[in-house]
């Protein structure tokens, strides 16, 4: 039996006409006729009802089309996962969170060498949380994420390995007064708390960020006004002055200037370093995903203060 002729019993059902089934199926009439025959022949029973006026499917005829529509479905089903594998195997997939995935990727990328940047790439950028999850579901090689040692990544320890591609700080920022002074102080959390734009606890700096702050020497008095995984969220917060916010220097860098409107809202000792990792697999991984990361440990190597182990 060929799978053609299920397609031409779905096209005569839907039709319910030879000539315009026979049409629908790119073939002329009598090939058409001697296809659904073949099929009857090969079930043993009449699938169609030639007796009356109006075409009708037999009982028999109504059996097979179900079973037709269900063995299509799951060839095509079939078909589009075949696809998918395919192109995992020709693509290299990144978990990336999202500030990283704006403010740091795309350079790094580029930085890589003309190799790197001409490989297909896939970015699922999504909170630390989520990308967690696509990592051990398998459905990136790569997480593109920060890390700090007081915030463990929710990874086995032993099935991952990771290397430091830079550093960065997570700093308070504060809009501005019509002085140039900020608006929301961490000296000035004394008795009234201060408006804090926090990140979600589904966030991966809103981890770091937390374990960082109890670990002090002390805790600002805050109360969060406003939450988001979304880092530029809370930037855009901060410059309207709604209160103070720790998001990464590199996204803070272009509004600190003098003609800037963020400014720093406490001393340097309220920042908190952060490293900015990748993560894989110790599993061989496919050809071109090993590829990429010979690319990303050459680069590396050449930095002077290179890393890398399993994850902290």
């Amino acid at each position: 039996m060929e799978t053609a002729w299920l397609a031409d019993l779905r096209a005569l059902a839907e039709t319910l006409n030879f000539s315009r089934a026979a049409e629908k199926r790119h073939i002329t009439q009598p090939a058409f006729g001697r296809r659904i025959k073949s099929l009857e022949d090969w079930c043993g029973s009449e699938l169609v009802d030639r007796s009356t006026h109006r075409l009708k499917l037999t009982p028999a005829g109504e059996a097979v089309l179900e079973a037709a529509n269900d063995i299509v479905a799951r060839l095509e089903r079939v078909s589009r996962d075949l696809e998918q594998m395919r192109a995992a195997t020709s693509t290299v997939t990144f978990a990336a969170t999202h500030a990283l995935s704006f403010i740091f990727f795309p350079g790094w990328i580029q930085g890589l060498g003309h190799e790197a940047s001409t490989m297909p790439i896939r970015l699922l950028s999504d909170n630390m949380n989520e990308c967690e999850r696509i990592m051990t579901e398998g459905r990136a090689q790569f997480l593109l994420c920060h890390d700090h040692q007081n915030s463990r990544i929710r990874l086995d320890r032993n099935a991952y390995r990771h290397v430091e591609l830079a550093t960065d700080r997570l700093i308070p920022v504060s809009g501005r007064d019509r002085h140039g002074h900020a608006l929301h102080a961490i000296s000035q959390a004394t008795e009234r708390p201060l408006p804090h734009l926090a990140f979600e606890e589904t966030s991966g700096m809103g981890r770091i960020l937390s374990s960082a702050l109890s670990a002090g020497t002390g805790q600002p008095h805050l109360s969060t006004v406003f939450t988001s995984h979304l880092a530029m969220a809370l930037k855009a917060l901060a410059v309207e002055g709604k209160g103070v916010a720790w998001i990464p220097e590199s996204l803070a860098a272009d509004e600190m200037g003098p003609a800037g409107r963020l400014i720093s809202a406490g001393s340097a000792d309220w920042a908190v370093d952060v490293k900015i990792v990748l993560i894989r697999p110790r599993a061989r991984m496919t050809e071109i995903a090993e590829s990429f990361w010979s690319l990303v440990q050459s680069a590396v190597a050449a930095m002077p203060t290179a890393k890398g182990g399993v994850i902290s």
